[in-house]
């Protein structure tokens, strides 16, 4: 699944879920009015149990109403500080959401974010004061910081804050809005000191653009769109230091887990187009909102655990979202959205699912791999296609260096890095155990091969078999069939034999065909488990052969029609014969293929890999120098017809998708008319 798709296909589910009339407005602790999602090792959406519940709903801090509410802290005692923007103030709230304190009123103007640290020193970023402003735990104020005079901030770059959060020496790490340089890094020593900046986004810059804007004048390159790093929307700070970014079109790198160095150490496999808001867990996750609700929980490594939320429709249900601003976790893993249009707090509890999930991810990632089996197996009881947590498991059994129970962990998650591990370590063990009598029963195989040969000479022992095989080899069809091994190694002759002698015929061509088809679909299906590009137990073989059979029509077809245009001289039986026969080492070098892919790690992956590259060269040799041999071109017009045949490809299958959409619209009007008599008469 390519991941920038999710939150589409999740709106689009949750669209169908609601016309069905499935999820019914709640109270609060009732049913999810949404479905919970995960990624499996395939990268698809697939649902799962529900892993986070609505709790309830904070709309109001005592008697005090919010008004667009940006930003919120919840401490660890269960108290929030609210940035109440639409009223300029921070509201305060005890763990029981009754009203403490409101403070900053006549100071703020255009409070856009806040960080509380746990004394309590509460920072606020004004956009419109261009200002932090800082106040104690009593709410008063005690500095302020404005734009930083070094030149290396740069003269003509505003300082208009919007997001902030401070580490426990005090250095403020900011998000300006249009800064493309990164987050502002200011140390409070010196009343602000800048320190430079941090985490700067990458641009999206490919060899085509260098070459383009290189050719064009300065007229034009100003027209062009900036290929500027994008500003980040929002961050989080964890206890240790480490900064996590969400930046919206950045697509993998739209969150970022950032270390002191600014260096990104996460990469998720899934991500959101449009976050509003990151949070860190208390189980080595983080969390990722969308502005729309769509809430994602990730692992320490990037693994899309969760997905659940999602945007409100106007019914006003728990749970559901309209615009998220941000997200806080508690100590107990509840889950707090902000929503700034409903100026309200949702409140999401654990399941029982995630609560044996968050232990073993708790404990795994202290290492603590064989306790953790536990709680991973009351997971995989609840649900035993759980991927992650079979790979989580796989990774503990190895550890424990149980590798055959870790292997089959593994492959039941598609983790393909621990699946590689763990055969290496069964393919050591087992060569240890047989690399001697592997080596005696080659010798063996030697010796019994070199007495046979020696026997024959001297007695004839094998004039029987020779003299039957050869006459096998003698029938028609056999050495036409054989004439592939001639083709792959001296292709021009081969290609004067097709042409002038009849050296193959079309049902050597289709017996041919029909081998590469079944050599296809055996390497697909089964070959080994980390070369294998389709999902197990997914078969598909019909339209497999189907394709094929269409794609060597077209090819054939078209090559035929463009060489009869071209004065090509060759006809449609050799240009078939030759075209089938120069695919030839795909069926001498697949079973080789088929059979390393099984004894192969990842170390040893680039054997497959260069095997299929050498096979498809080979390959896209004989077929250029069947093409150029068997219709009499020269190598320029050969490079032509095989550019015509592509574009003539391209416009078959342009116009057939034509017909195909146009047949459709028949046939649906034809539909239409008998239930347009119906209604008239009804």
């Amino acid at each position: 699944m390519k991941k920038g798709k999710l939150r589409i296909i999740l709106a689009f589910t949750f669209a169908i879920l609601m016309l069905c009339g499935t999820a019914a407005p709640l109270e609060a602790r009732a049913d999810a009015p949404y479905k919970t999602y995960t990624v499996d090792g395939y990268g698809s959406v697939s649902p799962t149990q529900t892993a986070y519940l609505p709790y309830t709903t904070i709309t109001k801090i005592g008697e005090e109403t919010l008004v667009g509410p940006t930003d919120f802290s919840l401490m660890e005692d269960g108290s929030l500080y609210i940035l109440d923007s639409g009223n300029k103030r921070v509201v305060v709230s005890d763990n029981e959401y009754e009203l403490v304190m409101t403070f900053g009123e006549g100071i703020l103007q255009g409070p856009r974010g806040m960080f509380v640290t746990a004394d309590k020193t509460c920072y606020i970023a004004d956009r419109d004061a261009k200002t932090i402003w800082v106040f104690n735990a009593a709410g008063e104020l005690i500095n302020s910081y404005t734009k930083p005079v070094e030149a290396m901030y740069g003269d003509g770059q505003d300082f208009k804050p919007l997001k902030i959060v401070v580490n426990s020496s005090g250095t403020m790490y900011i998000i300006c809005e249009s800064n493309t340089n990164g987050i502002v890094e200011i140390s409070p020593v010196e009343d602000g000191t800048f320190l430079g900046y941090f985490g700067t986004n990458s641009t999206d810059t490919s060899i085509w653009r260098i070459i383009w804007r290189a050719v064009l004048t300065d007229a034009q390159r100003a027209k062009m769109q900036s290929n500027i790093p994008a500003t980040p929307d929002n961050m989080a700070i964890d206890d240790k230091g480490i900064i996590y970014t969400v930046t919206r079109g950045e697509k993998a790198e739209s969150l970022k887990r950032l270390n002191i160095a600014g260096v990104n150490m996460i990469e998720p496999e899934s991500y959101e187009d449009l976050p509003a808001a990151v949070a860190v867990g208390n189980h080595d996750n983080v969390f990722v909102v969308s502005q729309e609700g769509y809430i994602y929980e990730y692992s320490n490594e990037g693994n899309l655990l969760f997905v659940f939320g999602g945007s409100d429709d106007g019914d006003n249900r728990i749970g559901l979202s309209t615009k998220v601003e941000a997200i806080k976790v508690g100590n107990d893993d509840k889950i707090y959205v902000l929503d700034s249009d409903k100026a309200q707090i949702q409140i999401y509890e654990t399941t029982e699912f995630v609560d044996h999930l968050h232990d073993a991810l708790n404990l795994f990632s202290k290492g603590r791999y064989t306790e953790s089996k536990e709680p991973l197996s009351r997971v995989l009881e609840m649900n035993n296609l759980f991927d992650y947590a079979n790979m989580a498991m796989g990774k503990a059994l190895y550890k424990e260096e149980n590798y055959d129970e870790a292997l089959k962990y593994a492959r039941l998650s598609k983790d393909l890095d621990g699946y590689s591990d763990s055969f290496w370590e069964i393919r050591n063990t087992w060569l240890k155990h047989h690399l001697t009598a592997i080596v005696l029963v080659i010798a063996a195989i030697v010796i019994v091969i070199k007495l046979i040969g020696f026997l024959d000479r001297k007695h004839g022992v094998l004039r029987g078999p020779k003299a039957f095989i050869g006459r096998i080899k003698e029938k028609k069809l056999v050495k036409q069939t054989g004439y592939m091994f001639y083709f792959m190694r001296h292709p021009i002759e081969a290609c004067y034999g097709v042409k002038h002698y009849g050296s193959v015929s079309v049902l050597s061509s289709n017996i041919l065909l029909a081998v590469m088809i079944l050599f296809y679909i055996i390497n697909k299906y089964f070959c080994g488990f980390l070369m294998k590009t389709v999902r197990e137990g997914s078969y598909d073989i019909v339209s497999d052969i189907g394709m094929i059979l269409i794609a060597l029509l077209l090819v054939v077809g078209c090559n035929y029609l463009m060489c009869t245009i071209n004065d090509g001289e060759g006809r449609l039986k050799e240009i078939y014969c030759s075209l089938i026969y120069s695919f030839s080492p795909f069926i001498a070098f697949m079973p080789v293929i088929f059979l390393l892919s099984h004894v192969v790690t990842n170390n040893e992956e680039f054997f497959v890999t260069f095997g299929r590259l050498f096979m498809f060269c080979w390959i896209a040799v004989l077929v250029f120098i069947s093409i150029k041999e068997i219709n009499d071109y020269t190598v320029k017009e050969t490079f032509k017809i095989i550019f015509l045949t592509l574009f003539t490809i391209l416009i078959v299958c342009l116009l057939a998708f034509i017909i195909y959409v146009l047949w459709a619209q028949v046939i649906d009007f034809v539909q239409q008319i008998p239930r347009e008599v119906v209604y008239k008469f009804d």
